[in-house]
């Protein structure tokens, strides 16, 4: 695993069905906050990594989202089948690339740069094949929750619709951000499956599906509060805009 390089993957094909009954119908990643796009921040977050080895994967409307953000690579989700499939079409601008892949969702524009830095980091330090950053929040976020095994490994996801009463009380919640060794995560987007009640390749079996080839799955936790807000709905993205005008 080369862990000397490091690029990005930004998720960014949504339409923002939810948001679009708010008055607009672009993309969600460039609905506005505080005057600029939700994209831009993140992009803004991360630019300690070089625009030419991130790459953010388009779909609904992407002429929108490529021309504001020229000097970027960009990948083209045909058809939006769930996380998983996203992060395979990102693949087809990654080439043979093997280092570590931050993906993350340019949907979260209140994730901060130390957030980041403390995960990739946790990520180098370790042996893993892929570390997922985790956290607690105040708010109640419909997020999936992460199981620990007796030693306090990670041991599963349990998506928030699925969880039992016992397990919505779980306080450590999945981000939806990653740090993969990028050939281990090529070798099993492939084994994702889509047999569930969305009929989408989701991203958060990947870690699973690692754990069981034997590789190391890690988590690194920290107290995320309104930084694990993902902008779907009208609400959200007026409480984005004012914690970010604060």
């Amino acid at each position: 695993m080369n862990k000397q390089n490091l690029k990005a993957v930004i998720l960014a094909a949504g339409k923002g069905t939810r948001l679009r009954s708010a008055g607009s119908a672009l993309p969600k990643v460039m609905r506005l906050a505080a005057g600029r796009p939700l994209l831009a921040y993140v992009l803004s977050t991360l630019d300690f990594i070089p625009a030419e080895d991130c790459v953010i994967v388009v779909g609904y409307q992407k002429e929108a989202v490529i021309g504001a953000f020229p000097g970027y690579r960009f990948a083209e989700q045909r058809a939006q089948l769930g996380t998983g499939h996203a992060v395979m079409a990102a693949f087809s601008a990654l080439g043979d690339y093997d280092g570590a892949l931050l993906v993350c969702c340019g949907d979260m524009p209140l994730i901060r740069r130390e957030t980041y830095l403390a995960l990739i980091a946790a990520h180098g330090a370790s042996d893993n094949a892929c570390t997922m950053l985790t956290g607690t929040s105040g708010m109640d976020l419909p997020y999936g929750r992460i199981l620990r095994d007796e030693t306090g490994a990670f041991f599963g996801i349990i998506e928030d619709r699925d969880a039992s009463p016992e397990q919505k009380k779980i306080r450590e919640l999945n981000s939806g951000v990653y740090v993969f060794d990028a050939a281990a995560l090529r070798c099993v987007l492939n084994a994702l499956k889509n047999d569930n009640s969305q009929g989408e390749y989701y991203l958060t079996d990947a870690p699973l599906l690692l754990k069981r080839q034997g590789l190391g799955v890690g988590l690194c936790f920290r107290e995320l509060g309104a930084e694990l807000i993902g902008v779907n709905t009208p609400e959200q993205l007026r409480q984005t805009e004012a914690l970010l005008l604060k």
